[in-house]
């Protein structure tokens, strides 16, 4: 299974009905939220049924009041997905893998959730695409073949709306033309391979700061609220939106070539979460999207058949001589690697990406 995401091209009335239907979504997921806590605060039902009696209070009161009479002239499957979406922020919140549910803000970003209650539907390939109960829009990008697909994730990114759904598909016959590769992660260069390729990702992050903050800071000294502040958040959304863009770009064409070229890939296991507490690496960390990294090396080696292999988190190789072995503790600073035992002088990275190769399960850390 892969996602498919093409941007919209909406006119005015289209890209108003959209964030119409993000605001629907986002009031009754707080509505909701609201009752829930209201409800189960005062032991009226178990935890399992009061998402239940929220979805009747919703749909056989609040619904009917006249002031929100609008809810009944947009799409009903919006209504629906808002209130699985607050069952599944439970869940994970029940679960530990999430904190509690907060209310939705529009600051937070505009999305919403259609789907079909007849089953999966087609869609035809081209420059058009056919959303449930929303009706056909026009894309910048065409669909390049036919994709059957139930669910679809409309959100707005900077003044653009995408449309985003998943399809099932078969493990693509790719022959690979080398074998295995160690890929060591830095900061310098984000990814230098045991062949000597060296690949350095767009800094976007760091081009956009200046811009960034003096956009905040205009945006804090504006009347809370205001029409003019809205169009300065406005701007700082587009710019994000435009590095999160580059930032993607580089990272599939990264993670498709190394999936398509060899067989087996060795990358370290980072503690993406732990690297990002040191205040000084957290900014390149975040830009350069170590996390997001993993996450496409994963499903794409499974697609292409290649072989992913996560190496310990405590493996030293940046400590040790790719050689001989010899340990020897090497600063950020120091860029190059001179074992004091056998003389072997290798750039940093490098020399851990052919220790990151030649680690084996047994090797542990250290």
């Amino acid at each position: 299974m892969f996602a498919v995401k093409r941007a919209l091209k909406l006119n005015k009335r289209e890209a108003t009905l959209m964030a119409k239907h993000a605001g629907f979504r986002r009031v009754v997921f707080n509505m909701g939220l609201s009752l829930r806590t209201q409800m189960y605060g005062q032991g009226q039902f178990t935890d399992s049924k009061v998402l239940n009696e929220v979805k009747k209070i919703l749909t056989n009161y609040v619904k009917k009041q006249p002031e929100f009479a609008w809810m009944n002239q947009l799409s009903s499957r919006v209504y629906q997905n808002a209130l699985i979406d607050l069952k599944d922020a439970f869940s994970r919140y029940r679960s530990g893998k999430a904190g509690h549910p907060k209310f939705a803000s529009r600051r937070d970003g505009q999305s919403f959730t259609v789907d079909s209650s007849n089953g999966k539907v087609l869609l035809n390939a081209g420059k058009t695409i056919k959303l449930p109960t929303l009706g056909t829009f026009r894309l910048y990008e065409a669909l390049e073949c036919g994709y059957v697909s139930q669910t679809f994730t409309i959100s707005k990114e900077g003044s653009r709306w995408f449309v985003s759904f998943c399809v099932d598909a078969e493990r693509l016959s790719v022959k690979q033309s080398e074998s295995s590769v160690g890929i060591d992660v830095g900061i310098n260069s984000f990814a230098t391979l045991s062949n000597q390729q060296v690949f350095d990702a767009p800094k976007p992050l760091k081009q956009a700061k200046t811009k960034l903050a003096t956009l905040q800071r205009q945006a804090s000294k504006q009347l809370k609220g205001s029409k003019n502040q809205r169009k300065t958040y406005n701007k700082i959304s587009r710019i994000h939106a435009r590095i999160a863009r580059i930032r993607l770009d580089f990272l599939h064409k990264l993670t498709t070539y190394l999936a398509q070229t060899f067989k087996l890939i060795k990358i370290e296991n980072l503690n993406v979460q732990g690297m990002m507490a040191n205040h000084k690496l957290a900014g390149a960390i975040s830009d350069l999207g170590f996390y997001e990294l993993k996450r496409q090396l994963d499903y794409k080696c499974k697609m292409y058949g290649a072989n992913l292999v996560l190496v310990d988190q405590w493996f030293p190789s940046t400590k040790t001589c790719s050689n001989c072995g010899t340990k020897k503790d090497m600063p950020l600073s120091i860029r190059t690697f001179d074992c004091p035992a056998c003389g072997t002088s290798l750039e940093r990275d490098f020399n851990a990406s052919i220790n990151i190769l030649n680690w084996e399960p047994s090797a542990g850390g250290g």
